[in-house]
């Protein structure tokens, strides 16, 4: 996929088409904190689901990840990338629509809310593979720290408003209703998407069969010394941190006594730390280097789960002891995604990004829904203080990965590719 015309890239700042791209990841990173709250509380108000049904609520949303192997030599051999981007908009606004229209009628029930949740991994699924090469059309190389950052501030900013709004909404309009702000941004990200002009070549030859690129997808990421490190840190982190992920909205509600708005206020004003991790992540980088940087963002990334544990006190400390260990955490995980995803991006040919990014992903998301269980059995069995502990330091050891690899000594991006 190439950008259309041959004049010089505008900053990323004045790119038109880069901007309506940014605009309509930030609406759609908007409407998914609506529902990244709403669905478990779905699960746990109106169905009175279980610690261990909600993990598996949990578990399916990821669950489509271990599809990504195929689907990503599926789609290094498709010409129209931005069509299928449309396509994975499109069918998760129908999904998430059906919920609010099942809950008119009184009909809302766990078998809906497993289902929707798959199928909307599912289009996430899709919807990954095909934006590595749309990426690529909108960005040079030199300007992937920077862009990568960008689209995280926008993560980073819903992570600020978009659980205090979305809580507001449950609260005001109820959970399943709710939802229908997500479906909306879904809406609204295709039709942006659509207005995106890019000239999309058709791919190489295709020299083996989709078998055959699935196993090279694999190989490049085992045998590449950076994308081995990486996608070995990424799914530690992810494992131990979906223990906690899979537990938080049920610990913050009945361990903790918190409405739904208290919530959405503690993890948006933790959130705040994101939006500073993503915009001060290049800084950082120039400052120290791209691998200490990604190392630092490693540890504070997990480590602060294990204080969740800690939180007690009248409401208002809950919220506020809460909201600081989101926000260090936020810190981290921004300083790892911003350099990482930039680093994979640099380190990954052209030709093989699809199926890079599905053998990928099938690793590295498709080990949460494995952490979301573990954490439902344990907390489970041991309760959810103790599995909170165990989230929180098991997650450190993912830094091994980085600190036994090249990433380490890498301090730019060119360090990565020469």
């Amino acid at each position: 996929m190439t950008a259309v015309g041959t004049a010089p890239r505008p900053a990323l700042h004045r790119d038109r088409r880069f901007r309506t791209f940014w605009i309509g990841e930030t609406v759609s990173q908007f409407g998914d904190r609506i529902s990244e709250l709403a669905l478990p509380l779905i699960a746990v108000s109106l169905l009175a689901a279980t610690p261990a049904q909600v993990s598996i609520l949990t578990a399916l949303i990821w669950l489509p990840n271990l599809l990504g192997l195929f689907l990503g030599a599926w789609v290094d051999q498709r010409t129209h990338k931005r069509r299928l981007l449309i396509i994975a908009d499109l069918i998760r606004a129908a999904v998430l629509l059906s919920l609010p229209v099942a809950y008119l009628f009184g009909a809302v029930t766990l078998t809906q809310l497993y289902l929707v949740a798959l199928l909307t991994g599912a289009g996430a699924v899709l919807f990954a593979m095909a934006r590595q090469a749309f990426f690529v059309a909108l960005v040079p190389p030199s300007a992937y720290i920077d862009a990568t950052s960008k689209l995280s501030m926008s993560r980073a900013v819903s992570f600020v408003a978009g659980p205090a709004v979305g809580g507001g909404l449950v609260q005001a309009l109820t959970a399943p209703v709710a939802v229908v702000v997500d479906a909306v941004s879904f809406l609204a990200s295709a039709l942006l998407i659509g207005r995106i002009p890019v000239a999309e070549a058709p791919p190489p030859p295709r020299r083996t069969s989709t078998l055959g690129l699935v196993r090279d997808g694999l190989v490049l990421v085992v045998r590449h010394p950076v994308l081995r490190a990486a996608l070995g840190c990424t799914s530690t982190v992810n494992f131990f941190s979906f223990i906690a992920t899979a537990l938080l909205v049920l610990y913050a509600s009945r361990e903790l006594d918190l409405s739904a708005g208290a919530i959405g206020i503690a993890f948006g004003a933790g959130a705040i730390g994101g939006l500073a991790g993503a915009a001060l992540a290049p800084r950082v980088t120039r400052a120290i280097g791209l691998g200490r940087t990604t190392m630092i963002g490693v540890v504070l990334f997990p480590a602060p789960l294990a204080l969740t544990a800690l939180v007690t006190g009248p409401t208002w400390a809950k919220v506020a002891m809460l909201a600081a260990i989101e926000l260090v955490s936020s810190v981290g995980v921004m300083l790892m995604d911003v350099n990482l995803n930039a680093l994979l991006t640099a380190v990954t040919p052209d030709d093989a990004r699809g199926r890079r990014a599905g053998a990928y992903s099938a690793v590295n998301y498709g080990i949460r829904p494995l952490g979301a269980l573990v954490g439902g059995a344990l907390g489970t069995t041991i309760g959810l203080r103790p599995t909170l502990v165990i989230a929180g330091l098991g997650g450190v050891l993912a830094v091994l990965w980085l600190f036994a690899s090249p990433v380490r000594h890498i301090a730019t991006l060119d360090d990565a590719v020469t």
